[in-house]
């Protein structure tokens, strides 16, 4: 079958599922289920694409959303037109979304009954990068991470139709922690393009200057300064093992693959000697499977 543009749209930002820490619509799941996760996922990963520049060339989200090609560059209009097109989404008369991901998407939003707010939120943490590139307070990063991440868990909650405020709370832990992992593995990457996830409180903590980050490899001051912030995403993610010990069945399985994920990450950064300036400590496969079955066991209260 020969793809068409739109198709062709979809499966380039669809196809970034493989890079992620944990597995996105891993196989076991039932097929809506999966279906259902990587339409969310492919409205996840645009709006981040949009909000780092990382669309593809060409033009062609920028035509979909009704903007000139050249207008992908501008990143505040894009996150706009792309907004709008959400709102069609959610609308029960009207003309239908304009991007492929987002028409995708319009199933699964009607037959899981979703609402706007956690999309919104995802635009919005995209908007707040164009606008502000430095933390200077840990909870100013978690006010972040509740745009940025937070959102997702309760998509995966609401599709699965497990939400309640006790998973909710347990999940956002959850996806602050693999917020804050993801961002620990890209300091390099995010200082070129000028943003730092660091709270300063803490580089000032660790006399870490913001020229310490564009070296080659880390010092020591770093190295604490990653080491300190990667305990701090451990702490959070032990509320891991209680949300998986929470549900039932294949979700039981894909909880703890995010948790995993998260864990196996920060076994990566710490194997690197907590110096990620290299480049991104990835996890293995064997490590992945090894932090899912430990997750697994503390959630049915095995040591």
């Amino acid at each position: 079958m020969t793809s068409t543009p739109d198709t062709r749209v979809g499966d380039a930002t669809l196809g970034k599922a493989a890079d992620e820490n944990f597995p996105v619509a891993p196989f076991f799941l039932p097929r809506a289920w999966r279906d259902d996760l990587m339409a969310v996922y492919g409205f996840a990963r645009l709006v981040d694409d949009i909000g780092d520049g990382d669309l593809a060339p060409g033009g062609a989200d920028a035509r979909h959303l009704g903007l000139e090609p050249e207008q992908s560059d501008d990143r505040l209009a894009m996150l706009d037109a792309f907004e709008t097109d959400l709102h069609r989404v959610f609308a029960t008369t009207g003309e239908e979304p304009h991007h492929p991901l987002l028409r995708n998407l319009r199933p699964t939003v009607r037959r899981r009954t979703l609402t706007p707010e956690p999309f919104l939120g995802l635009i919005e943490a995209n908007r707040q990068d164009q606008k502000i590139r430095r933390y200077g307070t840990y909870a100013e990063l978690a006010a972040y991470c509740e745009l940025s991440a937070n959102p997702v868990g309760r998509l995966v909650l609401a599709l699965t139709g497990t939400a309640s405020p006790e998973r909710v709370r347990r999940s956002d832990a959850v996806c602050t922690a693999l917020q804050i992992v993801e961002h620990l593995q890209d300091v390099a990457e995010d200082l070129e393009r000028d943003r730092i996830y660091l709270p300063a409180e803490d580089m000032e903590r660790f006399r870490v200057a913001e020229s310490d980050l564009a070296a080659s490899s880390a010092g020591a001051g770093v190295r604490a300064l990653i080491a300190y912030e990667a305990q701090r995403a451990s702490e959070l993610l032990n509320e891991g093992p209680p949300l998986v010990g929470s549900v039932n069945g294949r979700l039981k399985l894909l909880l703890a693959g995010f948790v995993g994920g998260g864990r196996s990450a920060l076994t990566a950064i710490s194997a690197a000697g907590f110096d990620v300036l290299p480049g991104p400590p990835k996890p293995t496969k064997p490590s992945l499977l090894r932090e899912v079955g430990i997750v697994l066991r503390k959630a049915r209260g095995e040591r």
